[in-house]
């Protein structure tokens, strides 16, 4: 029996939460990632890993707070917690190879390709393995064209906003590379889930149980307290609107004479 899908049963209100939550995390992750640019490198490492963190947890909170208006008809919708935080640390590590990437070789060429590739197919690892992490009365069954399709997106979507924080610009630049990493996240969520089909067993009794909202808003508390601490740092940081490096380049330091 084919179950019947609603993916918006709070209305528009966990879409828009949702993007604003991939926007803020990747906006936040971007810009250390820009900011691992004007230091030594002996703080890059700390900078990247804060910004592989923040956008792991962006991804991972958008998700499932879209998933929180995600419902079948005739059947509760259960979630493995163990599954569902696996998912979390795919997103980070993920995100953080395609980061360190393009963090240490530059957004250009080769580098960009394979740090926005390797951030892509993390951004869509993460979701597919937190819809694994959920138990039905049913079976999922996904297009698997539509499936391609949103994984191109994702990959898309992260090269181009690893460019944009690769320019070293301004703040303004930075949030509207979050806000096409935002784009990058949801759009290839809301691919994946149109690529999604439930087939009913029918075996249970049709049961309401407990509501995504009550399942799921336990397991989101840590990332957003998270996402909160990084946007504290990141907004106090003295050059968050682009100072100059911290350690001024050697051709300036007095009495080291400028190379030729």
């Amino acid at each position: 029996m084919q179950g019947t899908i609603d993916g918006f049963s709070y209305g528009l209100v966990t879409p828009f939460v949702a993007y604003f939550m991939a926007c803020l995390g990747g906006a936040l992750g971007l810009r250390c990632t820009t900011r691992s640019m004007l230091v030594t490198h002996s703080w890059r490492p700390g900078w990247l890993a804060l910004g592989s963190a923040a956008i792991g947890s962006g991804i991972w909170t958008m998700h499932f707070v879209a998933m929180i208006g995600f419902t079948v008809r005739g059947t509760p919708i259960h979630y493995d917690k163990a599954m569902t935080f696996a998912s979390l640390a795919v997103a980070i590590i993920m995100v953080g190879v395609g980061i360190f990437i393009v963090g240490y070789k530059g957004a250009r060429g080769t580098a960009l390709f394979t740090g926005g590739t390797i951030t892509g197919l993390g951004i869509a690892s993460m979701h597919y393995l937190g819809m694994a992490s959920m138990s039905l009365d049913g079976k999922l069954e996904y297009n698997t064209v539509t499936v391609g399709i949103s994984v191109a997106i994702a990959m898309g979507a992260a090269t181009a906003a690893l460019w944009a924080a690769g320019q070293v610009r301004g703040f303004l630049w930075s949030v509207g590379a979050g806000l096409v990493m935002g784009l990058a996240v949801s759009g290839m969520h809301y691919t994946g889930m149109a690529a999604l089909s439930v087939h009913l067993h029918g075996t249970a009794e049709p049961t309401s149980g407990e509501s995504p909202a009550a399942l799921l808003a336990p397991m989101l508390i840590g990332p957003l307290a998270f996402l909160l601490l990084a946007g504290v740092v990141v907004m106090f940081d003295p050059l968050m609107v682009m100072g100059k490096p911290t350690v001024a380049p050697v051709e300036h330091k007095p009495g080291i004479p400028a190379h030729t």
